[in-house]
């Protein structure tokens, strides 16, 4: 089904240019045949920066506005967009032939306070957390596209975590694809609450790396391009 476009979704304090195309994403699955599709999450890239926490109450917007251009897309997400989709994925199940999220485990399905990873996107530091993401997320915060002060705000927004509810009414197949090293897993309770879901680990990798790892794009390309 070449005809359906892919739609990329970034992740956190990245963008469509440097989540997907720097790595080398958008060349190998146009060499495909496929039409790529990529969005900037409010806050991220060129989209704009509202600083307003409340601005951010309807961050999927960018996949849903696409979705009533194209009706029926497989779909990659990263991260925040990984969440994002599933949870897109959740209100229009139709909508999605396949879908692809990486960095993705059981902590989606978890509730968290945001204000340390705030904070550090804010100042530029750390602080005191023992949070793997923090200091990671603070550097990237000033990169020359981002605002941190947008990016903060974003994190301040008013969400919940993915629920069991919602997992189950993804209907179309999902893969699955988490670094062993990666704080957001495992993905136990993920994969059991998607009713058609599989796992590809990756060995050594941990969130960070993982958009790079040429093993989450040969199993995307497997997955979307080869699988029937």
């Amino acid at each position: 089904m070449s005809e359906v476009p892919i739609l990329l979704v970034h992740g956190f304090a990245s963008s469509f240019e440097r989540n997907w195309r720097e790595p080398g994403w958008v060349n190998v699955l146009e060499d495909e045949g496929r039409t790529v599709i990529g969005v900037d999450l409010l806050g991220h890239g060129i989209s704009p920066k509202p600083t307003d926490p409340a601005a951010y109450a309807d961050l999927h917007s960018a996949i849903e506005e696409v979705l009533e251009a194209h009706p029926v897309v497989d779909a990659v997400g990263f991260s925040l967009g990984g969440q994002l989709l599933l949870r897109v994925a959740s209100k229009r199940p139709a909508s999605f032939r396949r879908i692809v999220i990486g960095g993705v485990g059981d902590s989606a399905l978890k509730a968290s306070d945001p204000e340390v990873l705030a904070l550090a996107v804010e100042t530029g530091l750390p602080g005191d957390a023992d949070h793997e993401a923090a200091g990671a997320f603070a550097r990237f915060a000033r990169s020359p596209d981002n605002d941190p002060a947008a990016l903060a705000a974003c994190l301040r927004r008013q969400s919940s975590p993915l629920s069991a509810a919602e997992l189950s009414t993804v209907t179309c197949p999902v893969l699955v694809v988490l670094g062993e090293r990666d704080f957001a897993g495992p993905a136990t309770e993920l994969l059991a609450g998607l009713p058609d879901a599989r796992l590809v680990s990756l060995p050594g990798a941990d969130h960070f790396s993982t958009p790079k790892d040429f093993r989450f794009l040969a199993g995307t390309v497997e997955f979307l391009c080869v699988a029937d």
